[in-house]
């Protein structure tokens, strides 16, 4: 298959059985991150990008900002690169090294804000720092992935429909939380194509966006020191908040037991399914947003994971035995 841009190539059908992480059930891992993106925000990306094309705001020569974590600062340099768009990415402390790299090679600028905001994270920060841009340059486009219906639709007619064409009957499906689109994408099309089935939002400890008490966060992907706009909160069945440590040691033992090097996010899902009681029988599917190279120098270090969380982020995972915190 040829393709004439890297961010036509979005691989949406590929799944991991992981067999005996519940025992008596399936559980499939939707891998995201096997893209040139290398992570899920490539959809929500290509999305904005297209919807803001066709709304007459973004033109040939066009200048985009956006905040984000990584992730999709990655998306956006690698389309703004092939479309001779600029973007400008603001990032916060956690991002990863990696990451930032590749935002850089990719040709886009960087802006680091330092300062935490009222909840204790940085999103508050970053979006000031957008709108500060935007104040003294009226022509620069700022795409919100918090508040653009474009993001969560391109979960709802992409992620969420790959889903039910290729394992059919899904009883659980578990979706992390970020901007929420990803979640409110799937809770669309699920509500209307797979009503039966449950779906868990994965938020962490110390995120604010449904209504938990705030608190410093290391591992950028999930959480929010903020809601996001196009958060619906009722439409999910059951949230489950997880644990950054816990979200380390089940990254580590996916890559030790499955040989799968996952990023944070993915850890933190695996480990809502880990601590959900599920029915024997069920068939769940968990989302993975990427994979875990640009977390090496983070959640797969030693000396980081300790100096961070402790000596028990260390401690192996054993499944059906030690279950992880709730």
């Amino acid at each position: 298959m040829i393709f004439r841009q890297p961010h036509e190539m979005v691989t949406d059908d590929v799944f991991l059985d992981l067999e005996g992480l519940v025992g008596g059930s399936d559980v499939f891992l939707k891998l995201e991150g096997m893209n040139p993106a290398g992570s899920i925000k490539l959809k929500p990306a290509v999305a904005m990008v297209e919807d803001a094309e066709r709304r007459g705001v973004l033109w040939p020569g066009g200048r985009m900002i956006e905040s984000s974590s990584g992730s999709l600062g990655i998306a956006l340099a690698m389309i703004a690169a092939s479309k001779g768009y600029s973007f400008t990415c603001v990032v916060d402390p956690n991002v990863s090294p990696q990451s930032l790299d590749v935002i850089r090679a990719l040709g886009a600028e960087v802006v680091r804000v330092d300062r935490r905001d009222a909840n204790g994270g940085y999103l508050g920060t970053r979006i000031a720092a957008v709108r500060e841009r935007l104040d003294r340059d009226p022509e620069l486009v700022w795409l919100n992935q918090y508040a653009n219906p474009a993001n969560p639709h391109a979960h709802a007619t992409g992620t969420a429909t790959s889903i039910l064409r290729e394992i059919g009957r899904v009883d659980y499906l578990f979706v992390g939380a970020g901007t929420t689109g990803t979640l409110m994408g799937c809770v669309r099309h699920f509500r209307t194509f797979s009503p039966s089935t449950r779906i868990v939002a994965v938020d962490s400890v110390g995120s604010v966006t449904f209504d938990a008490p705030p608190g410093p966060r290391y591992i950028p992907g999930l959480g929010a020191s903020r809601k996001p706009e196009i958060l619906r909160p009722g439409s999910v069945d059951t949230v489950v908040l997880v644990s950054e440590v816990d979200a380390v040691r089940t990254c580590r033992h996916l890559a030790g037991r499955y040989g799968l090097l996952a990023g944070g996010s993915t850890g933190s899902i695996v480990a809502a399914v880990m601590q959900t009681d599920v029915p024997p029988g069920s068939r769940v599917v968990a989302l993975s947003p990427d994979l875990g190279d640009r977390y090496v120098q983070t959640v797969y270090n030693d000396d980081w994971a300790a100096a961070t969380y402790g000596p028990d982020a260390l401690l192996p995972l054993v499944p059906g035995v030690d279950r992880v915190a709730v």
